[in-house]
């Protein structure tokens, strides 16, 4: 998802999304959802949220995240 659809979905739910990068954008989305700010800790691959509209997103960041550098 880029980024301003991710900002679309942020004023949608009462948050202002100023210069947040993504991942904390949609971490600071998670929790005004109720939910966890789990956004790119699937660092194993797992998670059992799938119904979650951030998954492909939060896989890819999680793995570039242990990747070694």
């Amino acid at each position: 998802m880029n980024l301003q659809e991710i900002r679309n979905i942020a004023r949608a739910h009462g948050v202002k999304p100023g210069k947040l990068d993504k991942e904390h954008l949609i971490k600071t989305i998670q929790i005004a959802e109720g939910n966890f700010d789990c956004f790119a800790t699937a660092s194993d691959g797992v998670c059992d949220q799938t119904g979650c509209i951030w998954r492909e997103d939060c896989f890819a960041m999680a793995a570039r995240k242990t990747q070694p550098h």
